[in-house]
């Protein structure tokens, strides 16, 4: 399909007969205001319930009731093929910013309009696109809801999310009711129900919406994903992720998150309030909604302390954070059980002195791998009882690292590999490599962590956000290179 036909095609109704943007912009925003009638994670009615109960009732819907599928699923579906991928981006900050130097490097790609309500920093990244060598980029600056007139333009294939994340879900809605593939910054959304809305959404557009989960695509993730999936590691039995990383000082600088927006959720959440970076690469390990699915999570936190001792010692008296009272667990602690009776753990913890670390182990009956730093003990390979180098294995690198071996950008090349092969599957028709089952999937701990905590520790329900479709074996990050690109 060519470039024109693309942008005169419309979203293809849902099984239920056609879809306006009016009504399910009512439909989604009663199911959210439902949830927040409910509190945060299930306060209410949902507290005397049990732990699935409280979960259900979260989202708004009936205990072990898997809401029905109200279009047709995206596991599989490829995106149109075109030769230049037309992104819109909102928000450049820190983030959007360097992001958008990635789009301007890659190949076929062309950013067409900027979103952010502070003008200078829309206009400092035009001048980039001009700088480029690309037409001008049409600049939204006006408020804070000008997003919706970037994703209302025809001429757009892709918007890019990268804002304060209670905005992530109104964003990647309206960019779907406006006919565009939509990719967002961790976490997709703050909220059971927005979740179960952005997978209702994207299956009645027919538009992807998805976690652009940057460390999926890391090279030691890559690495252990194809030697997992070639039986190195034997029958996979347990993994770990995480997000330990000192945010203190940067949580506290104004000018480098623009506001409290991040500080604030330590106020509202006891929780993993980022759980997808360490996730996202156990999950594909495992072949989670490809295969295996998580069924449950059970979480642990410590007192929150950590932000109140920083304050003390850093912030001047008058500073706003002085009236700000913190509930969010210094260390989250949570265990994810599949279908399989494999299990996963997930920690999180950006408030107490830590070295970063995401953990990132697999193990499984021939053999393990962790990393921070990179080791590997696997059998026949190693008997004696010490830890092997990794980078012995580095034959097992994934085909996109073997042909980026020293990409631009920031994160280790992460974050270019990501968009590469994103816009190299929009560019040549494919089947994305994750899409919103595992954006929602990734997510799930958000909300369900703080009620496992609240619940201390009981076990809560993760959706099937697939309706069943995990149990069909399907391809993901682990690809085979295109034989028609290049």
């Amino acid at each position: 399909m060519n470039d024109e036909a693309v942008q005169d095609r419309s979203p293809e109704d849902g099984d239920d007969g056609p879809m306006s943007r009016r009504s399910v912009l009512r439909t989604t925003a009663g199911a959210a205001g439902a949830g927040l009638a409910l509190g945060a994670l299930g306060a209410g009615p949902a507290a005397a319930a049990g732990p699935a109960d409280a979960v259900a009732a979260a989202a708004g819907r009936e205990p072990d009731a898997t809401p029905a599928r109200k279009g047709r699923t995206m596991a599989g579906v490829p995106f149109e093929r075109r030769t230049t991928v037309r992104v819109g981006i909102i928000g450049l900050g820190n983030r959007g910013g360097s992001m958008a130097d990635l789009f301007l490097a890659l190949p076929g790609v062309r950013v067409v309009a900027l979103c952010d309500p502070v003008r200078d920093k829309a206009e400092r990244v035009a001048a980039k696109v001009v700088a480029a060598g690309q037409p001008a980029p049409a600049v939204y600056a006006k408020d804070e809801d000008d997003y919706e007139n970037l994703c209302a333009r025809g001429d757009l294939d892709f918007v890019y999310v990268a804002t304060p994340w209670e905005t992530h879900f109104a964003m990647a809605r309206a960019a779907m009711l406006s006919g565009k593939h939509v990719g967002v910054e961790c976490p997709v959304a703050m909220r059971l129900d927005e979740l179960w809305a952005l997978v209702d959404l994207s299956e009645r557009t027919r538009r992807h919406c998805m976690q652009l989960e940057n460390c999926a695509y890391g090279r030691n993730e890559m690495r252990v994903l194809r030697m997992a999936h070639a039986g190195k590691f034997g029958e996979l039995l347990h993994g770990a992720g995480a997000y330990n990383h000192d945010l203190r000082g940067l949580m506290f600088d104004d000018d480098y998150y623009e506001g409290p927006w991040r500080r604030l959720w330590h106020t509202r959440l006891r929780g993993d309030l980022y759980p997808n970076h360490g996730f996202a690469p156990v999950a594909n390990y495992m072949d989670v909604n490809r295969g295996d699915r998580v069924v449950s999570i059970s979480s642990f936190g410590t007192p929150a302390l950590g932000l109140a001792e920083y304050r003390e010692a850093h912030v001047p008296a008058g500073h706003p954070s002085w009236k700000e009272s913190y509930i969010g667990s210094d260390r989250t602690v949570s265990m994810l059980r599949t279908a399989k009776g494999r299990i996963i753990r997930l920690e999180h913890d950006v408030s107490t002195p830590h070295p970063y670390s995401r953990i990132n182990s697999l193990g499984g009956t021939k053999g393990v791998f962790e990393d921070y730093p990179a080791r590997i003990y696997i059998e026949p390979d190693h008997l004696d009882d010490r830890w092997a180098d990794f980078s012995r294995y580095a034959e097992w690198d994934h085909w996109l690292w073997k042909e980026h071996a020293n990409p631009p950008g920031g994160h280790g090349g992460m974050d270019y590999i990501m968009l590469f092969r994103l816009t190299q599957c929009m560019r040549l028709g494919l089947v994305p490599d994750f899409d919103v089952y595992d954006a929602a999937t990734w997510t799930a701990p958000v909300p369900l962590s703080h009620a496992s905590v609240k619940a201390q520790g009981a076990p809560q329900a993760i959706p099937d956000f697939t309706r069943g479709e995990w149990r069909k074996a399907r391809a993901g990050t682990d690809s085979e290179r295109p034989a028609n690109d290049g």
